[in-house]
């Protein structure tokens, strides 16, 4: 059974307060005169000790769910939110304020739980990434470090040290981000030096972050010089293997005593065959030097519909139709645009040859840009991770630099180049895209 409100329990102790006077101005109007006179003076104490210890009543009724709030306020300063007020009911003055405490205190429970967890996780994050993080106090002192921090300076940094000290109190007069070659514990190399304000518990702090950029360019360039291996070591093997079977042949055929009536057949058969392994080498060779020696686009006005009729008209092996073409005129290097397209087009017949299928040219201007979109109706990309690699071809002939060379033209014109599968039917979609 619900007790009465905090309210009503004040109404009625104020009543029972004002009970002994009225018991007593009843007495007072109501007993003999004989009785007045030696009962008066006890009944004046009774009424005064009985008031006194209502009003003592009422205080206590007043007072306590104060202290109680008192106590709950107190706890939840203190950071402790596992208190909370019983007895409450909604209705009731008290009661409402006690049961806000309670959610007050579930409130804050649960966001401190968010960002001890958000601490905790940020925590491992900064010991675990491979990126130099200092914080300074505005008297240059440090104040956290990360274990990369650490190992750049090579030393036991602990907070306190000055900045002076660890070699790093040029970095805290830095403007905007920089790029910097300094010599720390792990040799000279190319830095990224950046500096960010911030306030913690209400005083300025500084971090400063450093990136070692000499290592992630050296990854690269390893990465890049194992792929140029790997395609170069393809493509020698690819010539040099039956070139050496064909010369062991050749000596052995010579060798014999006497020769073969048909050993002049075989010597111009296996010559044929070095011949051609050394004109793809030189192939190779033609086409790595056009990869690497690429011009900046000499940029002019160029009507691409035409230049892309002139293209089309050049490939004779399988139907090419190009589509409707609204005028599109954009201001680019027509030389390169002419080849990169050529390439693609070409690529594009190779693949819907196998399948007597015919291969569809589309343009149009998009974004402040132009697309060029060649749908083949080939077997599509079995494997993309090797397209873009340079050299790298399973076409018999072929160069490996035809889609590279492409890709390098598109982006110096300020687009890109893009190979996916078809979505409507079997086939691949190449989409040439360049700035206007």
């Amino acid at each position: 059974m619900l007790s009465p409100r905090f309210e009503l329990r004040l109404l009625l102790d104020g009543a029972l307060l004002l009970l002994p006077g009225v018991l007593l101005v009843g007495f007072l109007l109501l007993a003999p005169p004989a009785t007045l006179e030696t009962a008066t003076l006890p009944a004046v104490i009774l009424t005064v000790i009985a008031s006194g210890l209502l009003l003592l009543r009422l205080r206590r009724r007043a007072v306590y769910p104060l202290y109680t709030l008192a106590n709950l306020l107190e706890a939840l300063r203190e950071g402790d939110y596992s208190l909370r007020g019983t007895r409450a009911q909604r209705g009731d003055a008290i009661g409402e304020v006690i049961l806000e405490v309670n959610a007050l205190a579930a409130t804050l429970r649960e966001q401190r739980l968010k960002v001890e967890e958000a601490s905790a996780l940020l925590a491992k994050v900064i010991e675990a990434i491979d990126i130099a993080l200092y914080s300074f106090d505005a008297d240059g002192h440090l104040q956290l470090v990360n274990a990369a921090g650490g190992r750049l300076i090579g030393k036991s940094a602990k907070p306190g040290d000055s900045a002076e000290a660890l070699g790093l109190a040029d970095c805290l007069s830095l403007g905007g981000p920089t790029v910097q070659t300094r010599r720390f514990a792990g040799g000279e190399g190319r830095y990224e030096l950046r500096r960010f304000q911030f306030r913690a518990a209400g005083r300025p702090q500084t971090l400063l972050v450093i990136t070692d950029l000499s290592r992630a360019l050296r990854e690269e360039e390893r990465q890049a010089w194992q792929r140029l291996i790997r395609v170069l070591g393809h493509e020698l093997n690819n010539s040099l293997a039956p070139i050496k079977s064909m010369t062991g042949t050749l000596v052995r055929v010579l060798a014999l005593d006497p020769l073969p009536e048909d050993w002049k057949d075989d010597v111009d058969s296996g010559l044929r065959v070095i011949g051609d392994r050394a004109e793809a080498l030189n192939r190779f060779m033609l086409g790595y030097t056009a990869l690497a020696r690429l011009p900046q686009p000499n940029r002019r006005p160029v009507d691409l519909a035409a230049l892309l009729r002139r293209v089309v008209a050049l490939e004779r092996r399988v139907p090419v139709h190009l589509a409707d073409l609204p005028p599109l005129h954009l201001h680019a290097d027509p030389d390169q645009l002419e080849q990169a397209l050529i390439n693609l087009i070409k690529n594009a017949a190779d693949a819907a040859m196998p399948e007597a299928g015919g291969v569809e040219v589309r343009a149009l201007e998009q974004d402040g840009g132009f697309v060029v979109e060649i749908l083949d109706e080939g077997l599509g990309l079995s494997r993309t991770d090797n397209l873009f690699v340079p050299f790298f071809t399973t076409k018999p002939g072929g160069s490996g630099i035809g889609l590279v060379l492409a890709r390098q033209i598109a982006e110096a014109h300020g687009g890109g180049l893009e190979l996916t599968n078809r979505a409507d039917r079997r086939g691949c979609r190449a989409v040439f895209r360049v700035a206007g």
